[in-house]
Order: C-alpha cells, then sequence, then structure tokens
C-alpha cells in the first residue's frame, strides 16, 4: 500500500517519485471505498430500471438532491419477490464500489425490497419480539371458550365483506346465539384508538360472553391497525376471551398471537366460536334415549325386588306358615292313602292277570278276545278317521274366517264405501279433487255413481 506522500510533488517542484495509471488510481479509490462503507442501506426512488438478457438488474437510486447508479447482479436479481419499476420507492442493502472501465462510482445491491412493506415488516418483527419478550403471547394466559356462548360482540366493520361471513355462519350453527355488530373502522389512522375504544367499552360492559375482532384480507398497509400496540394491549386487558380473524389463512397480525385464540378466517372464527345445532340434536338424542332406557331397566329391576319382597312378605304371615302346614299334611295323607290304593290295585291287577291268562288258555275265549280286538281295531282306526276329518274342517273355518276378516268385501258389509276416479284406480286422498269428477262408490250390495259438488 503507498502513502499518498509516495505521490505527491517536492518542494523543489521535482518530478514525483512514482506516477499512477487511470487502473491503479480506480483501484485505490476502490480500495478506500470498500474499507469505508463496506455495507449500507440505502433508500430513494428507482429510476432508469433495466434488466439486459444477462440477467442482470440495473438502476439509478435518487432522492431530490442527488443520485447514484446501482447494479444487481444475478442469482439475487432473479430472486426478487416483486418487480422493480421506474418511480418505485425501495430500500436497498449494498456495498459501494467503483465500476473500473468508466470510474464512475456505484452500489452493488445485495437485496432490495420495496421500502413501506420493508419498514413495516420491521416495526412488526420489532413489536412481536417486545410483547413476547413480556409475554402477552404466553400460551398459559390464553383462556378457554365458552362452550355455549350466549352473546357474542364482533368487532368490525359493519359494511365489508367478513361480517356477512360471520353472521351467515353463525345463524346456520347456532341461531339461539345473539351476536351485536360494534362498528369500527378497520384501517387507516382512526382505525387503531377506535378499536382500543371498542375493546375496552365491550370488555367493560359485562355483556358478552366472546369478542371477535376480525376483517378480511388486504395488504400488510390494510392490515396494518391489527398490528398496532395499543390493540394489542387492548386485547391483553379484556376481562371476556377475544378470538382474532384478521386476512386470510397465510395473514398474520399481533393481534392473532395476543389474542385467545387465532383463527384463519373470519368464516372458521365463526365455526368455533358456536357448536353445530344438528351436531347437538343428534347428541341430545342419544343422551335421551341412554337415560330413557336406564330408567326403563331401573324401574323393572325395582318392580322385581317389590314382587320379590311382597312375596317374602306374604310367606311370613302366620296363615301363610298354617296354610302352608295343613297342605303338607293333606299331601302326606294323600300319599299315604295313594300307596294302600296301589298296593291293594296292583295285588287286584296281579289276580286279574293271573285269571286273565287262565281264561287265555281256553281256545273259545281267545276266538272271543281275538274278535274283541279286531272290534277294537276297527273302532280305533273309525276314531282316528273321524277326529282326523274334524281337525281338516277346522282348519278350514279357521282359514274361512282369516280371509273373511281381511277381505274388503266383509269391510264393505259393515258400512264402508270404497271410492274409485273414471279410471278405476282406488281414491285414498281428497286432495287435487276437481269440482264435477265423476266418481263411484262400491258398497257391499252395487255401485253408485257420484260426482264432486264442491270441495
Amino acid at each position: 500500500m503507498h502513502s499518498p506522500d509516495d505521490f505527491s510533488d517536492d518542494a523543489g517542484g521535482q518530478p514525483p517519485r512514482h506516477i499512477l495509471t487511470p487502473s491503479t488510481l480506480n483501484r485505490l479509490v476502490r480500495d478506500l471505498l470498500e474499507d469505508a462503507l463496506p455495507l449500507v442501506w440505502i433508500e430513494g426512488e428507482l429510476s432508469n430500471v433495466a434488466r439486459p438478457s444477462s440477467g442482470h438488474l440495473y438502476f439509478t437510486l435518487k432522492d431530490s438532491g442527488a443520485q447514484v447508479r446501482c447494479a444487481m447482479f444475478k442469482p439475487k436479481s432473479t430472486w426478487l419477490r416483486f418487480k422493480p419499476a421506474d418511480g418505485m420507492h425501495v430500500l436497498a442493502r449494498a456495498r459501494v464500489g467503483l465500476y473500473e472501465p468508466r470510474g464512475e462510482f456505484q452500489l452493488v445491491v445485495e437485496h432490495l425490497e420495496p421500502a413501506g412493506e420493508g419498514a413495516l415488516q420491521r416495526e412488526f418483527e420489532r413489536l412481536k419480539a417486545q410483547l413476547d419478550a413480556e409475554g402477552l403471547f404466553a400460551q398459559e394466559r390464553k383462556r378457554a371458550l365458552p362452550r355455549f356462548a350466549r352473546r357474542i360482540g364482533v368487532i368490525t366493520s359493519p359494511t365489508g365483506a367478513a361480517i356477512r361471513d360471520v353472521l351467515s355462519v353463525l345463524a346456520r350453527r347456532w341461531p339461539l346465539v345473539e351476536v351485536d355488530v360494534l362498528p369500527v373502522p378497520v384501517q387507516g389512522r382512526e382505525a387503531p384508538p377506535a378499536i382500543v375504544s371498542m375493546l375496552r367499552k365491550a370488555s367493560a360492559s359485562g355483556r358478552y360472553d366472546v369478542l371477535l375482532l376480525t376483517r378480511g384480507g388486504g395488504s400488510l398497509e390494510d392490515l396494518w391497525a391489527f398490528n398496532d400496540e395499543q390493540v394489542a394491549r387492548a386485547i391483553h386487558a379484556s376481562k371476556v376471551p377475544v378470538v382474532s380473524a384478521v386476512g386470510h389463512e397465510i395473514d398474520f397480525s399481533i393481534s392473532d398471537f395476543v389474542a385467545d385464540l387465532r383463527a384463519p378466517t373470519p368464516s372458521a372464527a365463526a365455526e368455533l366460536l358456536v357448536p353445530d345445532i344438528l351436531a347437538q340434536r343428534r347428541h341430545l338424542d342419544q343422551w335421551r334415549q341412554r337415560i330413557t332406557a336406564i330408567q326403563e331397566r331401573r324401574l323393572h329391576a325395582n318392580v322385581q325386588r317389590i314382587d320379590h319382597l311382597l312375596a317374602r312378605l306374604q310367606a311370613q304371615r302366620p296363615q301363610a306358615r298354617l296354610a302352608r302346614d295343613r297342605e303338607r299334611l293333606m299331601q302326606l295323607r294323600r300319599r299315604l292313602l295313594a300307596a294302600r290304593t296301589a298296593q291293594l290295585t296292583q295285588k287286584a291287577v296281579r289276580l286279574d292277570r293271573l285269571q286273565a291268562r287262565l281264561l287265555a288258555q281256553h281256545p273259545r275265549q281267545r276266538l272271543v278276545m281275538m274278535r274283541q280286538q279286531l272290534e277294537q281295531h276297527a273302532l280305533h282306526m273309525r276314531r282316528i278317521i273321524e277326529h282326523k276329518l274334524e281337525r281338516e274342517r277346522l282348519t278350514l273355518q279357521q282359514t274361512a274366517r282369516a280371509l273373511h276378516a281381511v277381505s274388503p268385501l266383509a269391510t264393505l258389509e259393515r258400512g264402508y264405501a270404497i271410492l274409485f276416479d273414471a279410471d278405476g284406480k282406488v281414491l285414498r286422498s281428497a286432495q287435487n279433487l276437481a269440482v264435477d269428477t265423476a266418481l263411484r262408490a262400491r258398497l257391499a250390495d252395487g255401485e253408485i255413481p257420484l260426482r264432486v259438488a264442491k270441495k
């Protein structure tokens, strides 16, 4: 590295000890710039934006008093999430350098973003980190939502699409809930103080079981009212649970982190706030059936227990015991008599059997016995046939009575009639009958033509 004195004239007007070339001078200037300003953030307006076929991006960054040429080389130029255009206000992170072929001062851009969005995003991250450090996002402080909210306060714009979606879902899922629309602006400078004021009033009123803070989607600037610090602290200070549903599913705001529950969309928030009435009805029907079955089982068990106790009580009465003893005595007496009778009968039967055996040995007696047996068999056969015929006759009568009971003619004999239309079809309803329609009435003994006079 050369010192400045190496390139200066001496007092006597002698030529310098070293003579520089333009390339050397450019390298010296480049080294000085890179050492003094290694990396800077710069904000300004784009102009002369150009993107040649090489894929690099060239532009000028200016303000009201100066401008500087900039270059953003590939592949970083292809990673941009927006399309740079003349007049756009941007924020760039760049290295200060020198374009040596022309000896021109320039910036080599490493990162480029829209100035407003980048500033808002940084402010969002700063406030998020601050409130998180204070414990406003702590999971243990978040409260559970009431299972059956009776009254809900919806803090939102009364003319936006979000409130229409919320009211539609609430009316469909749980018509019993009362909903108050608490109107506030949802974007602009007047939105944060209005939201804070409404949160405080709704919380202090003691009227609501839960509050819903919501709005539809939009850009980061549109949703910025819900990233306000005072709004976040008002949500944290609310005495009732707060649900935040800001923007679309991919949008996150500070209010989402502070609230007791974050919903991805306004419609999703409405579904989280109330149960489904159809599911609750099915659940209640199931419980009603279970309770009815339990009551019937208990009633049946109690009736059986009472009957059992009543039987035991009856069994302990003196009259019942005397009756049992008397019945037992009678049984024993009958058994004794039966035993004596059986013994005598057994002897008589044995005697008769022996006598019969003796008589059976006589040929004439055997012929008589065989004739008697033949007559008995014939009589038995005749009785079997008569009994079978009688059973068949009774079955036939029962079948005839059953057929007669379900016969339409039997119904007609009891004073009823059957109506037929003009096509011969049985008329089952009086609806859709025009005046002057021709009908037929079938009675037990014939038919009668009819006509509808009036309805």
